[in-house]
């Protein structure tokens, strides 16, 4: 493997830091996005070998900026895309309308 999820032993982005305690969430979000990816993903077909390959494949910007959590989202998009079962317009339009709500409407 040569991309950006293959950091292991790759000079110049420092130490692994452990948060002593860590929560399995840090924020609602997270726990929600975990429900999402395993209620949505069982029933697309997928399973955690799919799950991984589409997150392999974000772009190496995105995949170095963003969180565990934005990674399983954003693969989990790319996997409904790809099995057809909801297009990025309607993905985006959904996303808007939950903007539009707030925080706390989804």
């Amino acid at each position: 493997m040569d991309g950006p999820h293959d950091l292991g032993g790759m000079h110049g982005f420092g130490p692994v830091v452990r948060e002593e305690n860590e929560p399995n969430f840090h924020a609602d979000w997270e726990r929600r996005a975990f429900g999402i990816e395993f209620f949505t993903g069982s029933r697309i077909g997928s399973n955690g070998d799919k799950g991984r390959h589409s997150i392999e494949r974000l772009p190496a910007d995105v995949y170095l900026s963003a969180s565990y959590y934005e990674k399983w989202m954003l693969a989990l998009q790319t996997r409904l895309e790809e099995t057809g079962t909801l297009t990025r317009g309607q993905i985006a339009a959904r996303m808007a309308e939950i903007a539009a709500k707030g925080p706390d409407h989804g």
